[in-house]
């Protein structure tokens, strides 16, 4: 699991709270250090804000879709707005949560993440 934020208080509460829950979780500053990072093969779930400089979180989502990583990502963002979340889910996000998030709605989130990673990976 990996959480993408340029947030450094976002990115290490995430990817602690997602630890104290027993996942493995990485926490990267940017899209760039994801996708050059060795966890961009083996991420289960990607939980990315949707505003960081350079590349946001939904153009890593386009990059990641057109080529071939079926990884399943989570938005999160502090500046929810209906048509960044209506392109992020049509693009096939598993959700697209609000800053701050609760506990119990991240890890429905991620349990559905997780099992639709499980589905992709059992395809042939």
């Amino acid at each position: 699991m990996s959480v993408v934020d340029d947030d450094a208080s976002v990115r290490t509460a995430t990817a602690r709270l997602l630890r104290s829950l027993g996942f493995s979780a990485h926490a990267l500053a940017s899209a760039q250090e994801f996708l050059l990072s060795p966890r961009l093969r083996e991420t289960s779930c990607l939980i990315a804000d949707v505003g960081m400089p350079g590349m946001s979180g939904l153009e890593l989502q386009e990059y990641l879709v057109s080529n071939g990583h079926n990884t399943p990502m989570i938005f999160i963002t502090a500046f929810p707005e209906q048509r960044i979340r209506e392109r992020a889910m049509g693009a096939g996000a598993v959700d697209f949560l609000s800053k701050p998030f609760d506990e119990p709605r991240l890890l429905d989130c991620v349990q559905r993440a997780l099992k639709r990673h499980e589905g992709n990976s059992n395809e042939t």
